[in-house]
């Protein structure tokens, strides 16, 4: 059974910035039953715009047969820290003013983010994690996790996720930044703020979770007499008011912030030593066709994690593979549990 519950923390929440929270609250999911030894325990660290509800996102993934199954698998996910689906963010109310932080609310990191996890991780009485496991951002914040905790995870599995955010990237999320900015009604302080520049965002943004032969796939024109309301237009624009339509603004620029923040090199005598504090059995997937997290960042964590393994699934999608690819990333993931135990075994 599915169970979202509400963690309040009722003190200041440093932050990596210097600046604080005065308190927060923090939405989670939980899909079956914690074991007698605590040794079945799946933590996943949700996508960009996700929520903590995975049942709703990685449906292939989670479910009665399925590769994470609640009858044997105790599941926790957080909603992120500055989103909108039950955690606090730039909507919230802020206790010292009364009114919404919006353009007030605080720069967070991916470091920031982990540390709030440990919040709900110790109120749970969770002391070790099977598998800490998440795709794109949420794979970002479980890798710098895994080398905050050495000791706490047995496995962590990242899907198309890096080290260390890249300047492409970055620049992918700071054009999206633009078109929010270039809203008139973003100065604003109210919840529609920016809305419309969010829907041009999230239009940019999509152009780097998928790529040319996707769009060649699913766009493409079947009458050479079309000269106007192409399919792909019809596209952009639907995706972006979809997104109008459950999230909001000032959320959209928080957290595509913190992803940029991605370096957990930092204050740790930079990358590859940072990467050496891993414990945990890892695997690193990439997705062939990705253009926002291109498989050398996987690569790059392969080569810099002991006895990390790579593995690769190929997908028109590119990015968005991780959302869609179900069989794909069951084989590769039970792949990987499987020759971990055999390694196990052998030493």
């Amino acid at each position: 059974m599915v169970t979202n519950r509400i963690f309040n923390y009722k003190q200041k929440f440093q932050l990596e910035s210097g600046e604080s929270l005065p308190e927060l609250q923090l939405l989670y999911t939980t899909y079956g039953k914690l074991n007698a030894d605590k040794s079945n325990v799946i933590w996943i660290c949700h996508a960009f715009s996700g929520n903590s509800d995975f049942t709703e996102w990685w449906s292939g993934l989670f479910g009665d047969g399925k590769l994470y199954d609640p009858e044997k698998h105790f599941v926790v996910c957080v909603n992120m820290l500055g989103g909108c689906y039950g955690s606090t963010g730039p909507l919230t109310e802020n206790p010292a003013t009364g009114q919404s932080y919006y353009h007030e609310f605080p720069l967070l990191t991916n470091k920031d983010l982990v540390k709030s996890y440990e919040l709900v991780r110790e109120y749970l009485n969770i002391d070790h994690i099977h598998t800490v496991i998440g795709c794109s951002m949420g794979g970002q914040q479980a890798i710098e996790w895994a080398v905050k905790e050495p000791d706490l995870f047995d496995h962590l599995v990242a899907i198309g996720a890096n080290a260390k955010h890249s300047p492409w990237a970055i620049a992918f999320n700071e054009t999206q930044r633009m078109a929010i900015a270039a809203d008139q009604s973003w100065k604003e302080s109210n919840d529609d703020a920016g809305l419309e520049g969010m829907k041009a965002a999230r239009a940019i943004g999509l152009l780097s979770y998928r790529n040319y032969v996707c769009y060649e796939a699913k766009q493409h024109e079947n009458s050479d007499a079309v000269y106007d309301n192409f399919k792909a237009a019809s596209y952009q624009n639907y995706q972006g008011e979809k997104m109008k339509q459950r999230f909001n603004a000032f959320s959209y620029w928080i957290i595509s912030k913190a992803m940029d923040s991605q370096n957990v090199g930092r204050d740790r005598e930079g990358l590859v030593k940072a990467l050496k504090r891993i414990k945990a059995k890892s695997l690193f997937l990439g997705i062939d066709n990705d253009i926002l997290f291109p498989v050398v960042e996987q690569k790059f964590l392969t080569d810099h994690v002991d006895g990390a393994v790579y593995d690769e699934i190929d997908s028109y999608y590119g990015h968005d593979g991780f959302l869609l690819e179900f069989d794909k990333l069951t084989k590769a993931i039970n792949g990987f549990y499987s020759n971990a135990s055999t390694r196990k075994k052998s030493a």
